[in-house]
């Protein structure tokens, strides 16, 4: 399942398929979760000692593999381990080394002070999971990203679009789970990959989308003809708010005003 074109050291591989474990698709989670419980055990140990692991991910491991006791000491042992997966491992009879400075977030109170509920009292299931995902891409490798922004989904595809490497941004847009509203939002976003309103605009079902063509026309990023393409496109009120807008380039609001005139001249 998670062979192909990139290898993958272990501790990606793992994470790869510890962030497919959790993803929506039954088919996709179950064979993810399968891999996981057989990794070879030399792709475990070195995976588990690996400094940037993320703290949910040990927790996860130690769930699987607490009976590998050896597995187990070396999750114990890790700096990110977080404090609950320490206690549970001294529930089961591992022994916990002392630790004096926490060097993680421990527990997903101290997680959720780094990404704030905006002043909800309460965290839902979907905020908590997002803000995992969100914390995990900040450690998974570019290899890592591509292969969740293939099948990932929209919480993972609302992350990774923003990712500062175009390859990653750019995989997110042909993942084939997209929908036309999140294309819409990302015309309407300040995107800064030109690849991806590239592929929009190749894209004969997305281009359908009235809004979608709109959104395109006013993003300055989108190409010249392509926007002049669009522009025909447009009823006589959105034309005249382009006509006046200062947010476009003056060579589409100069030819939005040509088109207004040329509509009303023909009625």
């Amino acid at each position: 399942m998670i062979g192909g074109e990139v290898e993958l050291s272990s501790p990606d591989l793992t994470t790869v398929l510890f962030v497919l474990a959790h993803d929506p698709d039954g088919e996709v989670s179950g064979g993810a979760r399968k891999c996981l419980a057989e990794l070879p055990e030399g792709v475990l140990r070195e995976a588990v000692s690996a400094p940037a692991l993320h703290p949910r991910i040990l927790d996860g491991l130690a769930r699987l593999y607490l009976r590998n006791r050896e597995i187990a000491s070396l999750i114990v042992s890790h700096p990110h381990c977080p404090e609950e997966t320490r206690l549970f491992l001294a529930e089961q009879g591992i022994e916990v080394p002392h630790r004096t400075v926490s060097t993680s977030h421990s527990t997903a109170e101290e997680a959720a002070q780094e990404f704030p509920d905006n002043g909800e009292e309460e965290v839902d299931e979907e905020s908590e999971a997002f803000r995992g995902k969100y914390q995990l891409a900040q450690v998974m490798g570019v290899s890592d990203k591509i292969k969740i922004a293939q099948t990932g989904d929209k919480e993972w595809r609302m992350i990774l679009i923003r990712d500062s490497n175009k390859l990653v941004s750019g995989t997110v847009i042909k993942n084939p789970r997209i929908t036309e509203q999140e294309v819409l939002t990302i015309c309407k976003s300040s995107i800064q990959n030109d690849e991806i309103l590239r592929v929009i605009c190749a894209n004969k079902e997305w281009i359908k989308n009235y809004q979608i063509r709109k959104a395109l026309v006013e993003n300055n990023k989108t190409s010249l003809p392509s926007a002049l393409r669009f522009l025909a496109t447009l009823n006589e009120k959105d034309l005249a708010h382009l006509a006046k807008s200062k947010g476009i380039s003056s060579v589409l609001s100069t030819q939005a005003r040509k088109l207004l005139l040329s509509k009303k001249k023909d009625k």
